[in-house]
């Protein structure tokens, strides 16, 4: 091994190697395990929430490869359409040749797509390699391939000739700039400053005038009626009356209904249930009329009076508040607080439009997606998440599936010259089931499905379906449900709900048993990251490092507002002064995983991946350290240990391996890395390396191989215990370490889970030993606050005690020597010297400080420890004066708590003798 551990000297060789190998694809052999990979966006690269849940999957995998399981990671990328089709059109732009999507024409267009996804769109995939990610790679899957296609035809065309899927004019968001719908998920809405203007609709028959306040008024020439609350005594009479529309010649309704807030403005508000949802909802229950004012690009249309036609929405709002003015029947303007939607991806304000989409009814698939969930068939980890789930399910609403783009899954219908929808898989099967001859001209529809369409699919298109070929060759019947699905929350109804429902309408299974859902990986402050505020995160900056320059570059580029980059250069500069150094994957990796709870937030800090690449350089000194002192040194199995030491790091290393199981059990990532981290950086590295020492350079040769076997057979556990989350270090470790132990096999990858071994329990050892760390840390403490230097050998007293502690330093006053720089142990009886004086359990160790320290730096020590033991005590005894305490905690609990007592006051008791003795 090399002298300094430098992590980007092997990491791209051990994954190559692993991937060559072929260990990532599934052996066959054992009970499935099987993980989808939430398919992240083709146009995509890694952010911190992919590398965060993309390590936890791998850990998952890697720890059940090794633990037998025949693991399968499907692995693979999603088409992303809107995403992808903006793209692609920047790049047009951009190339300065005057093309764009519109003057290339969908086929020419697609052709580009593709072009771009061949060349560009696979940059994803390649940063998960970086981080390690042991998918199938072989069995990558994008969801515009030919099997995915298939499954989503085949999904379509059943639900449409169930009566579940239909063609129908509603409301959706749409964004004006992509001229397509768009889901909610893809909706930002935040508070915005805007205006709150009240109009004057006049009573039809003259009578008087009623008072309406709205954020839009533009839209009130949609308006099919105004409302009021029923039991709004000021109003009441009105109902069922008209007012004259300003600005039109349409008288419309006066209505009441209980959506209304009476305190809000006037308690009157206009109606128009084709530009607002919940308008639209109360035009239903009335039966209004629904007027579309606006054309995709969202200009005013025909519908509209004549002098407002073409206008776009915001001049159109200027007109009409002039025109209002002019009338006298602009009564007040004020300023307003309100939530603007706007496209996560154009930054526009996004419009409710009313418009023919393609929709599935989801109210029966709901019911049984809910009913799945409830009866435990799938599990959600942490159980929390059920409410949410329940709460969206609920309140579900038809799905809303078609996009009005190029870029995706076409959908399966055609029409003839008056409009009427044929579905079928082809246009073939369309003509034979309809009987429709050549004669019959059908166009295809235009639009695609949207992406969440396909990628509820996930789970069984993967495995082959509907294919029986395929099922059978991809394990379809095998591997569903798959074992677990790592996903955010964020996602829960449009994703993961939505894969509920179709695999088990489709396949009669559930896609998954479990539904691990993760935090949002956030900023040290909290903050989520985001490319407005600069303070985003690119995992491979952080693996191999980059320079201040290039971080401000890349934080600076492509803003939605230029004007920031000044504001997020500075930020940068100051947070970042010299850039961010090369952590390597392993340390970001094991700070994800410690970072791992079942919160909902993640604070991300680089000064964690700092520690735990110092964890990572020490477990190759350690090894270093191994490997140097077992030079021409071999053995195999198990070892038969002839010393405390390696009976108790033996005995330690049993408690942890079972801590890190039940951990996987649980998705606690986060008391994995720290059993693991506690274990190699304290236990192993700190205490057992040196207790190590005496062994290994002592006269006695059996003890000396004895030691030397645990010390490899310990690492080498080791290394395979910690793979799952650090595989690169560990694997460049185990080449090393593994033939020591006549260990076959090209890669730890491969090697099984160390097993647990009840019979290198030994708890008495155990006990040994930490009754022998505590005495050394004791020791070590009073050398360091009497500021003796650590080259000087110093005298111990001992005094009381019980007998098992004698037995104890006569067993390993060697060690005790060694690790706390003891020259002499002596037991003493009666009076005892001015000392530094430590208290295990009823066992005085005492320093002599004469000629060694400074009385008075002493005697404020011990003051110090008496006031802390004093606090402890105090909390004892006031835990057990409390009745209540006393009354309801469990027996075991309250002795406890007065063995503790005890010894606390055995402890003050002691050290206050101590203390008398060495005067005021």
């Amino acid at each position: 091994m090399e002298k300094s551990f430098e992590p980007q000297t092997f990491e791209t060789k051990w994954y190559a190697h692993w991937e060559a190998s072929g260990c990532f694809r599934p052996s066959g052999k054992g009970q499935p395990y099987t993980i989808m990979l939430p398919p992240p966006n083709v146009t995509g690269t890694l952010h911190m929430g992919h590398a965060f849940q993309h390590t936890l999957m791998d850990a998952l995998v890697r720890y059940h490869r090794m633990k037998g399981y025949d693991t399968l990671w499907q692995v693979g990328t999603d088409h992303a359409g809107i995403a992808t089709e903006m793209v692609v059109s920047r790049n047009l732009a951009l190339e300065g040749k005057g093309e764009t999507r519109d003057s290339l024409g969908r086929d020419k267009f697609i052709e580009k797509v593709w072009e771009w996804k061949q060349h560009s769109g696979d940059t994803i995939t390649r940063q998960m390699r970086r981080m390690g990610a042991s998918g199938d790679w072989s069995r990558e899957t994008f969801t515009m391939d030919e099997g995915p296609s298939q499954a989503v035809v085949e999904t379509f065309v059943r639900l449409f000739e169930e009566g579940l899927i239909y063609r129908g004019q509603r409301l959706v968001n749409w964004d004006p700039v992509l001229k397509t719908a768009i889901s909610d998920l893809e909706v930002v809405s935040e508070e915005e400053d805007g205006k709150l203007w009240s109009i004057s609709y006049p009573l039809a028959d003259g009578s008087g005038a009623l008072v309406v306040a709205t954020t839009r008024p533009e839209t009130m020439l949609g308006d099919t009626a105004v409302m009021v609350h029923p039991e709004d005594e000021r109003y009441t009479h009105l109902v069922g009356r008209k007012v004259r529309l300003p600005l039109t010649d349409r008288e419309i309704p006066i209505i009441a209904d209980d959506y209304v807030d009476r305190e809000f403005g006037t308690g009157v508000v206009k109606v128009t249930p084709a530009h607002d949802f919940n308008d639209y909802a109360v035009g239903q229950r009335h039966e209004l009329p629904l007027i579309n004012i606006l054309t995709p690009e969202a200009a005013i249309n025909g519908n509209a009076p004549e002098k407002y036609r073409g206008l776009d929405r915001y001049a159109a709002r200027k007109a009409v508040l002039a025109d209002l003015e002019a009338l006298g029947l602009l009564v007040e303007e004020k300023k307003h607080k309100l939530q603007v939607p706007r496209g996560d991806r154009t930054g526009q304000v996004i419009e409710p439009y009313l418009t023919d989409q393609w929709f599935v009814r989801m109210e029966k698939l709901a019911e049984r997606g809910l009913e799945l969930v409830e009866n435990g068939s799938v599990r959600f980890v942490p159980e929390n998440w059920i409410n949410t789930y329940r709460h969206w399910m609920g309140n579900i609403q038809d799905w809303c599936i078609s996009r009005q783009l190029w870029w995706g899954h076409r959908i399966p219908a055609w029409y003839d010259a008056a409009g009427k929808a044929y579905v079928g898989r082809s246009e073939e099967e369309v003509r034979a089931a309809h009987a429709l001859g050549a004669d019959v001209a059908l166009t295809r529809d235009s639009d695609v499905l949207e992406t969440w369409f396909s990628s509820a699919l996930w789970s069984h298109s993967t495995l082959g379906w509907p294919d029986p070929q395929a099922m059978g060759e991809r394990g379809f019947h095998t591997r569903l449900p798959t074992s677990v699905l790592v996903t955010g929350f964020d996602i829960i109804f449009f994703w993961v709900a939505r894969m509920i429902m179709m695999t088990d309408h489709f396949t009669g299974h559930v896609p998954f048993k479990d539904v691990y859902i993760t935090g949002l990986v956030r900023d040290r402050d909290g903050q989520k990251m985001s490319k407005s505020k600069g303070n985003v995160l690119d995992p491979i900056d952080i693996i191999d490092g980059i320079s201040a320059d290039a971080l401000v570059a890349k934080r600076t580029t492509g803003l939605m507002k230029p004007t920031d980059a000044p504001k997020i250069e500075k930020a940068t500069r100051k947070e970042y002064p010299e850039g961010i150094p090369a952590f390597g994957a392993d340390a970001l990796r094991f700070t994800f995983a410690s970072l791992a709870t079942h919160g909902r937030d993640i604070k991300f800090d680089l000064a964690r991946c700092e520690g735990y690449k110092n964890f990572c350089n020490k477990l190759w000194n350690a090894a270093r350290f191994a490997l140097m002192n077992c030079e021409g040194f071999s053995a195999s199995g198990a070892p038969q240990p002839r010393t405390d030491a390696e009976r108790w790091i033996l005995d330690r290393l049993q408690h942890t391996l079972r801590e890190v199981e039940e951990g996987y059990a649980g998705y606690r990532f986060d008391l994995v890395s720290q059993a693991l981290y506690e274990f190699a950086w304290n236990e192993f590295c700190d205490w057992f390396l040196e207790l190590a020492k005496p062994a290994l350079t002592g006269d006695d040769a059996a003890a000396a191989d004895s030691t030397r076997h645990t010390l490899l057979f310990v690492l080498e556990s080791l290394l395979r215990a910690l793979h799952p989350l650090v595989p690169f270090v560990t694997e460049e470790i185990w080449q090393a370490v593994a033939p020591k132990l006549g260990i076959a096999g090209d890669s730890v990858s491969t090697q099984p889970w160390p097993a647990m071994d009840e019979a290198q329990r030994n708890p008495a050892a155990a006990a040994d030993i930490e009754w022998l760390k505590a005495a050394v840390t004791q020791l070590r403490s009073i050398r360091s606050q009497m500021n003796i230097a650590p080259s000087k050998a110093v005298p111990l007293l001992l005094q009381d005690g019980e007998a098992a502690d004698r037995a104890r330093i006569e067993r390993h006053a060697p060690a005790l020597k060694f690790l706390a720089r003891v020259e002499s142990i002596e037991w003493i009886a009666g009076e005892a010297p001015a000392a530094a004086a430590a208290v295990l359990g009823s066992l005085k160790l005492l320093i002599p400080l004469e000629g060694l320290i400074d009385l008075g730096a002493e005697k404020a020590r011990l003051d110090k420890e008496l006031k802390r033991i004093a606090g402890e005590l105090a909390k004892c005894e006031a835990k057990l004066g409390n009745e209540t305490f006393v009354a309801n905690a469990p027996a075991a609990v309250v002795e406890q708590e007065r063995a503790r007592l005890a010894d606390w006051a055995n402890q003050h008791a002691a050290l206050q003798a101590q203390r008398a003795k060495l005067g005021a």
